[in-house]
């Protein structure tokens, strides 16, 4: 059995209890849903509403809030913070980086891309341009520019911030892996507070997936409607919805070691599929240009892209409420969900690593989609194949019918469709089931199925009530709130980082004190050392001077005779010597 599908220990099963923030976040739903059915109007008029007054007044709070996610995310690159670990320090990453990258690309982007793929070049170059004339070489140029823009390094800073709180307080923490357990270095979350505030992580999270399974069972419903001539209708969509979520259920309850990894590197294969279709059948060289001159753009005018609110134009402050303002609430209401997904699959990354990988990679992979699809839309417009009085789900199966084998790549493109929609659902029946059971890594099956049937209802009934403008009404909606709580969480990190750093100083100091201490102690006894082997070589040079002296004294001065040598010691004594001594000797008898 994998270690990721375990059966949960004791304290597992704790956390795969539900609690408040279940019943209040299904009660809040079920409003939704029966509103939805009951009074679809009533629903759709009441979200349009809100959204404009959103849209229209904190407008420029959403502009600057983005950004500012964006510098946090390059500042952690370029700063001593970006050592530290999701984890311990001893942890490692748990997947490959090419899995880790599958992972990223088919959570974060995934019906997104062939959604848009062809429409917004096509809607910036065709339909509604930000800059110039429709139709011109300008707007051409400025169609893959806010494209880029839209999907670039702004929504990705959104992702990394969501994933970078999380994985730090819970893997590094040993928090919970909840919203609220990032907001613990500011307030005590063990209250209601902290329940309110997962409540509308959830909330966010589900009208964020809701709007992403909308674009891809109404782009499903195009795509076969212009392939078989069936009808573009509600009843087609439901029926996607319901064939879709029995398959991702089911592959919900393999965990994500099996169903979810498994999509995920098939989507990465099949989207391969797609894009070399598009370079080797599409406009190459003109994708390849513009692709060349829009990164070159994006870089010069990033900084007056990123707070451009036209304060002095009605009609250019309406395209930037229905496109820039929609992509960063829709960013942020997919936010709680990407965010803990990736979280759970970058355990052991620095944090250095994680910002460089999660902003650069998929932007770039991004822009090359959008260059080669949105450009050879932008070429086919351009020859007079009009694409662009389609609606957007059936956009790119508009360009896929004036290129060869366009038929059996816009059947290979549903399928391609299908498997994104698949894998979305099934990660966020994952990230639904962790989020409402205290943050658990491994949340129960029930728990999923529940979680599963309700995301798929709440996309439905959105569509049913409102169309593709009715979810994105909702979705701008509940992202407002989540907004002001990613700005808070952002806060708390800091805090925590903070005292993280203040932590270690002193931990440094205190270090440093200690080998300053051994250092005197060495000091010291070296020098003692020292001294005593500079005693010791003089006393042996002194030894040694006594020794030669020694010798040669015992050269000059004859030695004590030994009394068993006096026999021979009298034999030398001279005959003189001999008579004095025997007249001594006489005189001692007397």
């Amino acid at each position: 059995m994998d270690k990721h599908d375990q059966e949960p220990t004791s304290i597992e099963e704790d956390m795969n209890k539900v609690g408040p923030v279940f019943y209040w976040t299904l009660g809040i739903l079920s409003i939704l849903i029966l509103t939805g059915i009951i009074r679809p109007d009533f629903l759709e008029s009441v979200t349009s509403t809100a959204q404009g007054f959103i849209s229209d007044t904190f407008g420029w709070y959403y502009l600057i809030v983005v950004t500012i996610f964006l510098i946090v995310c390059i500042m952690f690159v370029v700063t001593p913070y970006g050592k530290i670990r999701l984890g311990k320090d001893e942890d490692r990453p748990e997947y490959s980086f090419p899995v880790w990258i599958a992972f990223l690309f088919s959570a974060g982007l995934g019906v997104g891309l062939l959604f848009f793929g062809a429409a917004e070049p096509i809607a910036h170059f065709a339909v509604s341009a930000p800059n110039a004339p429709e139709g011109s070489e300008q707007a051409a140029m400025d169609a893959l520019l806010y494209t880029f823009f839209h999907w670039g390094l702004h929504g990705w800073a959104i992702y990394a911030i969501i994933a970078i709180c999380l994985a730090y307080f819970n893997f590094r923490k040993d928090k919970s892996g909840l919203i609220s357990a990032t907001l613990s270095p500011l307030w005590n979350m063990d209250g209601k507070l902290g329940k309110t505030i997962d409540v509308v992580a959830i909330v966010a999270t589900l009208s964020g997936i809701a709007t992403t399974l909308g674009f891809g069972a109404l782009q499903m419903n195009g795509g076969i409607s212009l392939l078989t001539g069936l009808p573009n209708s509600f009843a087609l969509q439901l029926a996607i919805i319901v064939i879709v979520t029995v398959i991702f259920i089911i592959s919900s309850m393999t965990g994500i070691d099996k169903g979810i990894k498994i999509l995920s590197t098939v989507n990465m294969s099949l989207v391969g599929v797609v894009f070399l279709f598009f370079m080797i059948f599409g406009a190459t060289m003109f994708s390849f240009n513009m692709l060349t001159n829009t990164i070159g753009s994006y870089i010069q005018n990033l900084p007056q892209l990123s707070f451009n609110i036209a304060p002095m134009s009605d009609d250019k402050r309406d395209w930037i409420n229905a496109w820039t303002i929609f992509y960063w609430a829709w960013w942020m209401a997919w936010s709680p969900f990407v965010g803990t997904f990736i979280a759970r699959v970058s355990r052991g990354r620095t944090l250095r690593e994680f910002v460089v990988a999660v902003l650069l990679v998929p932007s770039i992979m991004g822009f090359v989609w959008f260059s080669f699809i949105g450009g050879t839309a932008i070429s086919v417009e351009s020859a007079g194949n009009i694409v662009s009085n389609l609606p957007d789900e059936e956009v790119l199966f508009g360009v896929l019918a004036t290129m060869p084998f366009g038929t059996i790549m816009s059947y290979l493109t549903i399928f391609v469709i299908a498997v994104f929609f698949i894998t979305s659902a099934d990660s966020a029946t994952f990230v639904l089931a962790s989020q409402s059971t205290a943050g658990s890594l491994n949340p129960g099956k029930r728990i999923k199925l529940v979680w599963g049937i309700l995301m798929s209802a709440t996309a439905a009934v959105l569509l049913y009530s409102g169309g593709l403008q009715g979810i994105q009404n909702t979705m701008i909606l509940v992202a407002f709130p989540f907004s002001i709580i990613m700005v808070l969480m952002v806060i708390a990190l800091f805090k925590s980082l903070a005292q993280e750093r203040l932590r270690e100083e002193a931990a440094e100091r205190k270090e440093l004190r200690e080998w300053k201490k051994w250092r005197k102690d060495h000091d010291k006894k070296d020098k003692l050392r020292k001294k005593l082997e500079k005693k010791e070589k003089r006393n042996k040079k002194w030894k040694s001077h006594d020794k030669v002296a020694d010798e040669k004294w015992s050269e000059i001065v004859e030695p004590q005779p030994d009394p068993s040598e006096e026999s021979s010691y009298q034999q030398q004594k001279l005959p003189e010597d001999i008579l004095k001594d025997q007249e001594k000797n006489q005189e001692k008898d007397k």
